[in-house]
Formats: C-alpha cells, sequence, structure tokens
C-alpha cells in the first residue's frame, strides 16, 4: 500500500499527527533506536560488573530498576517501529491505532522510581532519566495523534484552584 492510499484510508478520529511526518519522529525514533542498543550494551556488560559489587539491597534495586529501564524501552521501540510501518505505508493507521499497539505498561514505565536510586551506578541513572523522558514524549506523541491532548487550563487557574485547596472556598 502507497502512502497516498494509506492517507486516503485512516480512519475517522485517527489522524496522522503533522509531526510524524516530520524531523520530529525521525528524530526520536533514532534516539529511542540507539537508547535501546546502548542500554542492551550496558546492562550485559560494564552494569552487570559494575551490579556485582553493589550491597545486597543496591543490587535488588538494580535489578528492579534494570526491568524498568528495560520495559520502557521494549513499549518505545515497539510503538516506534509500529508507527515506522504506517508512514511506510505497511500498516493502516487504523490498525496502529488499536489498543494492542498503544504504547503500554504505564503504569511500569511511569511508577514512580524506588527509594535509594542513589546508590546505583550513575550510568544506570542516566539510562532511567533518558529512557523516561523518551517515553513521555512518545506518549504525548501518541495522544497529539489520536487526538487525545490534553486540555491546557490557563496559569491563573491552576494558581486559583491550588489557593482554594489550601486556604478553602474563602479565597
Amino acid at each position: 500500500m502507497s502512502r497516498a492510499e494509506a492517507e486516503e484510508e485512516k480512519p475517522r478520529g485517527v489522524t496522522q499527527h503533522a509531526s510524524m511526518d516530520s524531523m520530529l519522529f525521525d528524530r526520536t525514533f533514532d534516539e529511542g533506536m540507539s537508547l535501546v542498543e546502548e542500554t542492551a550494551r550496558y546492562l550485559d556488560g560494564r552494569g552487570r560488573e559494575e551490579s556485582r559489587v553493589l550491597s545486597r539491597k543496591a543490587a535488588l534495586l538494580y535489578a528492579g530498576e534494570s526491568m524498568r529501564v528495560t520495559t520502557r524501552l521494549m513499549q518505545a521501540a515497539s510503538w516506534l517501529l509500529i508507527q515506522r510501518a504506517v508512514r511506510e505505508g505497511e500498516m493502516r493507521a487504523e490498525d496502529a491505532a488499536g489498543e494492542r499497539y498503544r504504547l503500554g505498561s504505564k503504569e511500569i514505565c511511569l511508577g514512580g522510581r524506588s527509594e535509594g536510586t542513589e546508590h546505583l551506578p550513575g550510568t544506570l541513572r542516566d539510562l532511567l532519566d533518558r529512557s523516561e523522558h523518551l517515553y513521555r514524549r512518545i506518549a504525548r506523541l501518541e495522544k497529539a495523534m489520536l487526538g487525545e491532548s490534553p486540555q491546557i487550563r490557563p496559569v491563573v487557574q491552576v494558581q486559583f484552584e491550588r489557593l482554594q485547596q489550601s486556604f478553602g472556598e474563602a479565597v
């Protein structure tokens, strides 16, 4: 199927967001795939060595956080590959918008970081930060692509609501 045919077959409510046809997608794709490779090299090499010298508690934390970074990157890579297939006309946008192909594992990928991460190797902490930023960026792209962009409330309204919460209805 050509790209033009794919454009004609787009379902209603699913938009091929302009950013998906731009350098933003290409940059995100390249960054995501590079981060997957970098993380795999680290976890299979130096990371394995670094984890051996950690205390028992830190080693358990290392295991959990390395699984979190791996999950984030698997989800990100999967989503990016699906979107590339849509861009190249190998998959219909309607199919890619299905729940099966959505960015998943949000409770793991966006869950709060465990206490004690300051005891983890710096490289793992860096990979955690970068993978979280990538995952959040992809989540925003997905929402925009599916027309689910959150409403942005005026800053004044947000501040007023905070004052009301703090001081009650008297404000």
